[in-house]
């Protein structure tokens, strides 16, 4: 199971909110880059970056941020916020991530996104469905929308989607552990799409849990990490060489 380590950049800092929530924003690193060559000395081969400016408002800050973040050799770098425009989503893949992370207009235009997966390929498109009691989050999870989650992926997955993080928005940044029933339920529901588990890791044993849930569910492919490495609660060497 992949370890994906968080970057949420806002403002060209590496910042971490909670539960989404723009008012209660704490900032960890003012240079991005400094927890990107951190998470990579520690042995993390992926990283997990969020730019929650184009999340909130749909145009990107953060450019610089991410092109200094690819510099860091030897990681797989994907990326979500904003990702509502082909010429965005173009210029994000051309920078050298390896995937881009559509959410919001996954479920409002789900069409658009088979036709990125078509013109970009199955690999390099990753649908973000954020969900608060079972039904899809958007717009930097402002709003709730009426779709339930696990219908929207099996849309798409209907249709080609082969990858998508799936993030309980509930315990994310609440530090309390992952819901691992709704992370079970989708990856049921979807055999056949790789499932990145994102939402309230906070220790150890929540890894472990996650890895055996990834036994009955082997399309569970990966896990991202957040708050617990920045306040230290995992340390990052132990969990990826478990």
């Amino acid at each position: 199971m992949t370890i994906y380590p968080a970057i949420d950049l806002r403002g060209g800092r590496c910042v971490r909110l909670f539960q989404g929530n723009a008012d209660q924003e704490t900032v960890y690193y003012e240079n991005p880059v400094e927890p990107a060559k951190l998470w990579q000395g520690a042995g993390a081969s992926h990283l997990h970056l969020v730019d929650l400016d184009g999340a909130f408002s749909g145009s990107s800050q953060n450019q610089e941020a991410v092109k200094k973040i690819l510099e860091v050799e030897g990681l797989s770098v994907q990326l979500g916020g904003g990702m509502r425009d082909e010429k965005v989503i173009a210029s994000a893949l051309d920078m050298g991530l390896s995937r881009v992370i559509i959410g919001t207009r996954a479920c409002a235009e789900p069409e658009w996104v088979i036709s990125m997966i078509n013109r970009f390929g199955v690999e390099r498109i990753v649908v973000g469905i954020d969900a608060k009691d079972g039904l899809v989050a958007t717009q930097g999870w402002v709003e709730t929308s009426t779709t339930h989650a696990i219908d929207l992926a099996k849309s798409l997955v209907a249709q080609g989607l082969r990858w998508v993080v799936h993030t309980d928005v509930s315990t994310d940044g609440a530090m309390q552990g992952p819901n691992l029933e709704a992370q079970r339920e989708i990856a049921l529901a979807v055999p056949s799409c790789n499932i990145i588990a994102s939402g309230g890791v906070s220790c150890e044993d929540d890894i472990v849990n996650l890895r055996e849930l990834s036994i009955e569910c082997p399309n569970i492919e990966g896990v991202i990490i957040g708050k617990a490495l920045y306040e230290q609660t995992i340390l990052l060497a132990s969990v990826i060489n478990q």
